[in-house]
């Protein structure tokens, strides 16, 4: 009896593990599914510059309370000062608080040079996974963190981890989605993702601040970023395939840089976020004030934004796709959008009326950041080798230009100029630079040229490297993933496509964005 019920049990767990077997067979096929890996790439990606934003803008509503109750603390032990003294530390409290926010843009725009020329180097897929544990590193140390020290310590190394995340991140959509319709609709999803982090982070962290404590909005972040890191180490497989044998050498990023078309597109991702990197540290302080706002509205003040912010990408990502020549127009539209926006600030005497030109930059940035990045792409296509991680390298400069500017000049100028002028000068800058993307107009015209490519290239293209192309074009039209490090031969012993030259692949293939 006690042998028949072994028997059974046995059975029945061998059933189990056989269903098991099949299920984890059958989701490993689902996985290598080219059409469904893109769209799990697309979700590792998302997630990933999620985290990063939210992890960015969490500390917003945490930080500056965190160290005002250990300021107190040590205080409480001090024979209390003359109210002169007691000025002169606000200050330098302020001080403190400005630099340690800007500390991660500072350290993302130091290292984006050298990270851009490493994603070129070894592929996406490792800076990806490095940058996510490095993330996640940076969250825990968030989570423990007692002093000041220790705080700029993690925030710090958080902008090291974005350098890594951000830009390979970026790249991978635009090297995964090669047609331009899909590269600006996953470019546009992956914009919501970064606006939804940005402007959900500091009510999510207020809130779990106020009532559970300050670790537990860093320990749910952690939490995510080691599934996205798992997920990322189980799709991608970073160390077990070689991505980068057979592919091109990028054109180093100091040629990217001098790229006048490109260096225009930069210029305007610089510009149109300067309003929300200066408004962000100085317009609470200015809400109460002027307008007596309560703590919450304070809290609440961006979150309206992300609606007209997935407005404006769902809206271009449509109008691209209809009418691609005209996205240096979209661009320009949304800069006068926001220079408008940003005049219109100082005037508002209630926290409704401020919504309105608040939800004005954000779609303004929405258009801008929409039309712009995938350009990004498409120059590099056009003009220099389809690798991606140099050019979104300084895309990220461009963004981190005006968030290490933001907490550290933006209250200077305000306690010097004033509020008024502040926002004047941000709408005018964005209102002068919108006529220079007139520059971009015949961009869609391009086409990439074989003498154009022997020019800006060091080494000229030869026929395994023109094989090579031509065989990840083919496979990326199949869905296929470019990790692979072989070029299919024929029955002849040729390299299979080898007949085809390299003017007449691109003469049958236009690219137009």
């Amino acid at each position: 009896m006690a042998s028949e019920e072994t028997g059974g049990l046995a059975q029945t767990a061998t059933v189990k593990l056989s269903e098991m077997g099949e299920r984890t067979k059958q989701l490993g096929t689902a996985i290598q599914d080219p059409e469904r890996q893109r769209r799990i790439i697309l979700v590792i990606v998302c997630v990933a510059l999620l985290l990063d934003n939210m992890l960015y803008m969490v500390i917003v509503p945490i930080v500056p309370d965190y160290l005002a109750r250990l300021e107190s603390e040590s205080e409480q032990v001090r024979v209390t000062a003359n109210s002169s003294t007691n000025r002169t530390q606000n200050e330098n409290f302020d001080v403190q608080i400005g630099v340690l926010f800007a500390s991660k843009a500072i350290v993302q725009l130091i290292v984006n040079p050298l990270t851009g020329t490493f994603i070129d180097r070894v592929g996406y897929d490792i800076p990806l996974f490095i940058g996510l544990s490095i993330m996640f590193v940076s969250t825990c140390i968030f989570a423990f963190a007692d002093n000041y020290t220790t705080l700029f310590v993690a925030r710090s190394l958080q902008g090291l981890g974005s350098a890594f995340a951000d830009t390979s991140g970026i790249a991978m959509i635009a090297d995964k989605f090669t047609e331009e319709s899909e590269r600006s609709r996953a470019l546009g999803i992956a914009l919501a993702f970064i606006s939804f982090g940005s402007l959900a982070a500091p009510p999510f962290g207020g809130v779990l601040y106020e009532f559970a404590g300050k670790r537990v909005p860093f320990f749910v972040l952690a939490s995510i970023c080691l599934a996205d890191g798992i997920l990322c180490l189980t799709v991608l497989k970073p160390f077990s395939s070689r991505t980068r044998e057979n592919m091109p050498v990028g054109t180093p990023i100091y040629k990217l840089m001098i790229d006048p078309y490109i260096a225009v597109v930069a210029g305007a991702l610089t510009t149109c976020n300067i309003p929300l990197a200066f408004l962000e540290p100085t317009i609470a302080n200015w809400m109460e004030e002027t307008m007596n706002s309560s703590e919450w509205e304070i809290g609440l003040t961006w979150l309206p934004a992300f609606f007209p912010h997935v407005l404006g990408v769902y809206m271009t990502v449509k109008l691209a796709a209809q009418y691609p020549h005209l996205q240096w127009f979209y661009g320009a539209l949304g800069m006068v959008i926001i220079g408008a926006s940003s005049c219109i600030v100082p005037a508002c005497k209630s926290f409704e009326q401020l919504i309105i030109p608040l939800c004005g930059i954000c779609f303004g940035i929405a258009l801008v950041d929409t039309a712009l990045l995938p350009t990004l792409a498409f120059l590099v296509d056009v003009r220099h080798v389809s690798v991606y991680g140099g050019v979104y390298a300084i895309a990220d400069i461009s963004y981190c230009v005006a968030y290490a500017l933001g907490p550290i000049v933006a209250g200077k100028i305000v306690h010097d100029l004033g509020f008024v002028q502040l926002n004047l000068g941000m709408g005018l800058a964005n209102v002068l630079y919108a006529p220079a993307l007139l520059l971009l107009r015949n961009v869609s015209l391009m086409k990439p040229s074989h003498s154009e490519r022997n020019m800006l290239l060091e080494d000229g293209a030869t026929g395994l490297y023109d094989t090579i192309r031509m065989e990840e074009r083919q496979r990326k039209k199949h869905g296929y993933s470019s990790s692979g490090n072989c070029v299919p031969i024929d029955e002849n012993g040729t390299f299979a496509g080898q007949s085809k030259s390299f003017s007449e692949e691109h003469t049958s293939e236009p690219d137009y964005i």
